[in-house]
């Protein structure tokens, strides 16, 4: 299928959503006639569907559309297992949404959870429930950026599935040097962390972190309240370290 006839059989999808919608306010009888029109769509295969919904970036529409009827709730999970990228940017989550949905994408490689402006509502029972995703020890970029819902013991729990982690951003949170001894046992792949206005970690912690993780580049210590012999200190462990403070 072409890229016209994707973005148009797209199109059509969400006009069913808002059709959807629409029959609510209708009689039976009304209902019945307008469903004979909208029946082409559902004839769709599951390929098909799958590769629509993957192209929805509203988590809205998406819970929308697996209630539609069995098919298209078929369709939502299988296009989740497509994603190889899952941002909550801008969304109101909280452990349960979450956890569901990351659950389903099998082949999951970045995860992004950032603080939002509508209040996100991330705990550790959010991120014990994704460490046992089929997708945890695949992924290679997580973001928990200004998550003060999480402490050391989800984020223990969440890294040591996550061997292949090669991007964290734990900004912003109130983790201690337990969160970054976990990181230096569990994630050998590291390359670069972030943690900026991390403010409970101390020389200790970031020690082992350069210590074990071989292959970590950068490290964002800005707002954090390590003394500067401490950076000086990381650098003599490793000299090409880029330090951001």
């Amino acid at each position: 299928m072409g890229k016209r006839q994707e973005k148009d059989f797209f199109i059509r999808t969400t006009q069913k959503l808002r059709f959807l919608r629409l029959l609510r306010f209708c009689s039976l009888r009304e209902r019945r006639n307008l469903m004979g029109v909208e029946a082409e769509i559902d004839r769709l295969p599951m390929d098909l569907l799958a590769h629509i919904f993957v192209l929805f970036t509203s988590f809205t529409d998406l819970a929308q559309a697996s209630g539609v009827c069995k098919k298209w709730k078929q369709g939502v999970i299988e296009s989740l297992a497509r994603r190889n990228n899952l941002s909550f940017a801008g969304w109101k989550m909280d452990d349960d949404s979450t956890a569901r949905l990351v659950c389903h994408a099998y082949n999951l490689r970045k995860l992004d959870i950032p603080r939002s402006r509508w209040g996100c509502q991330i705990t550790d029972a959010g991120l014990l429930r994704i460490s046992l995703a089929k997708c945890a020890s695949n992924l290679s970029s997580i973001s928990l950026w200004g998550l003060t819902g999480i402490t050391d013991e989800g984020v223990v729990q969440l890294i040591s599935r996550t061997r292949s982690l090669q991007h964290l951003n734990v900004g912003g949170t109130f983790i201690t040097d337990e969160s970054l001894f976990a990181i230096a046992r569990s994630c050998p792949k590291l390359e670069n962390i972030v943690l900026w206005s991390c403010r409970h970690v101390t020389e200790g912690g970031l020690l082992a972190l350069v210590d074990k993780c071989l292959k970590l580049k950068s490290m964002n210590v800005w707002g954090t309240r390590v003394p500067v012999e401490c950076l000086n200190n990381l650098l003599i462990l490793s000299p090409t370290l880029e330090i951001k403070a």
